[in-house]
Parts: structure tokens; C-alpha cells; sequence
């Protein structure tokens, strides 16, 4: 048996917002982004670049409960984890893009991490995996 999981849905407040965030600050690929008239709403599929995993369906708010957990998907704790070949020319790219790191680059067991919100301020983990971590073939992007 073979499975995966294919989409994370990300509630969000507007889609072009969304897009902007996640294709130029995060530079993530916009794969699709597709009108579904019978619903009145968007399909909008966004991917770290190089990726072949999980992708983030970025899904609009559109219901007050569903505006209630904008920002706050994972109560507070770090939602997403962005895995990358080269943690410190990331960081200090999105430093310079403007992403808001709410705990400094350390360096701890599993590789090296630092944590940022996105534009809601859902919390993300920055990481780049030690080389004998269990998931650092599996995290890892190749380069």
C-alpha cells in the first residue's frame, strides 16, 4: 500500500494576500489557482520550491468560525515545519524579505531551526535536519 498526504488546507483571510506572502516572501511555486464558480471560491495550491510532498491548499475564510482560527490553527504551537537544504540562506534571505522570526536561529540534536509566523501568525519551524537525523533524506530537499 502506498499513500501520502497531498494538501494541508491553511485558512486565510484573502487569497491574493495569501499568494503574495507565500510566492514572494516565502518564495513558494504557485501551482494552481483555479475559479469554482458552482462555489464561489478558489482553488489555490501553493509549494516550497523543489518540493514533491505535502502542498498548502490555501483556503479562504468563509465562515466566522473558520475566520475564529485564522492565525491560531495549531492553538499556538508551531503549525508547519519548512524543511530546506541551506538554513542560513534562507534565514537570511526572509530576514530580508521581512518574515518575523519570533525565536532566533539555535542549533539543537535534530539540525538547526529557528521559528517564524506567517501573515496571520500562524507559527512555522525554519529547519534544516542534522545529517543522522531520522528524517533528514526524508525532510530534505534535494539540492
Amino acid at each position: 500500500m502506498k499513500q501520502a498526504i497531498v494538501h494541508v488546507a491553511l485558512v486565510v483571510k484573502d487569497y491574493d494576500e495569501a499568494i503574495d506572502f507565500y510566492v514572494n516572501k516565502l518564495k513558494f511555486e504557485l501551482i494552481e489557482d483555479t475559479y469554482q464558480p458552482e462555489q464561489d471560491k478558489r482553488w489555490v495550491v501553493v509549494s516550497p520550491p523543489g518540493s514533491n510532498g505535502v502542498t498548502l491548499l490555501l483556503a479562504r475564510a468563509s465562515k466566522p468560525e473558520q475566520e475564529d482560527v485564522m492565525g491560531q490553527q495549531a492553538g499556538g504551537r508551531v503549525f508547519l515545519f519548512l524543511s530546506t537544504d541551506d538554513f542560513w540562506r534562507d534565514y537570511h534571505r526572509m530576514v530580508a524579505d521581512g518574515i518575523h522570526f519570533v525565536r532566533p536561529p539555535a542549533e539543537q540534536d535534530y539540525g538547526t531551526v529557528a521559528v517564524f509566523e506567517d501573515l496571520y501568525g500562524n507559527l512555522w519551524d525554519l529547519l534544516q535536519f542534522s545529517p543522522d537525523h531520522p528524517m533528514a533524506n526524508r525532510g530534505r530537499v534535494e539540492s
